[in-house]
């Protein structure tokens, strides 16, 4: 006898199929609000924040329409898809939760090295490249791009090749579209200047080679991203 092969899903994922069932079989209508983050939560016994990744994985398939500050809406009409397919695309598994707490963990590490690796011409680069942020208080594409350059040179800074690359995948999954949708929608207004207030905090640090300092600062500024984006 053969047996299927199982799959581990995303809890995202799983929440996100739950609510398309809910969907094709009329609980939640086409065009109506289907209840809140908070009740979605208690009603499935998970957390906000997951609620909140698996509504920007409806939205980016069609199903939903979120309108931010007013509510969550069943798109009408409702996508053309096959019964097969009525679920959400195993594109971008990963969870968005578990890719700003890997960049917390791991830029922490880099930033400590390149604070005691980093040549004197780089720190002049870096410094160079914070005051362009500086420049830019509007979280759009030019902000997006420097703030890649600084990341990316604080993983120079370490002096291994290999850290370097692997921020280069990091970033690299922070340009998914589940996670510009997910920014786009759940940043303020001041997101690009106080992304800055950070940045020069991890900057000073660096400057002064202070290792503990600058893993600090790095820490804080990512979990300043992640409160962002996840706030219960």
């Amino acid at each position: 006898m053969e047996l299927p092969t199982l799959k581990v899903e995303r809890l995202y994922r799983q929440i996100s199929n739950v609510l398309i069932n809910c969907i094709n079989t009329g609980q939640f209508a086409p065009g109506a609000m289907i209840p809140s983050e908070r009740d979605l939560s208690k009603q499935l016994g998970v957390s906000r924040s997951s609620i909140r990744e698996a509504l920007i994985a409806l939205e980016i398939t069609g199903w939903v329409e979120i309108r931010t500050g007013n509510g969550v809406y069943v798109s009408d009409p409702l996508p053309q898809t096959t019964p097969a397919a009525q679920t959400v695309s195993n594109e971008e598994e990963f969870s968005l939760q578990s890719l700003v707490k890997a960049r917390q963990m791991y830029e922490a590490m880099t930033a400590e090295l390149a604070a005691i690796n980093g040549t004197d011409e780089q720190r002049v680069k870096l410094k160079e490249i914070a005051d362009e942020l500086n420049k830019l208080n509007a979280n759009n594409d030019a902000f997006l791009e420097a703030d890649r350059r600084f990341h990316l040179m604080i993983s120079e800074m370490t002096g291994n090749e290999v850290l370097h690359d692997m921020m280069g995948y990091l970033w690299d999954k922070r340009r998914s579209r589940r996670f510009m949708r997910l920014e786009s929608h759940y940043t303020e207004v001041d997101f690009a200047r106080e992304m800055n207030a950070d940045h020069q905090g991890i900057l000073d640090a660096i400057l002064a080679k202070d290792g503990a300092g600058a893993k600090a600062r790095m820490s804080r500024h990512l979990q300043h991203v992640y409160d962002q984006l996840f706030a219960e």
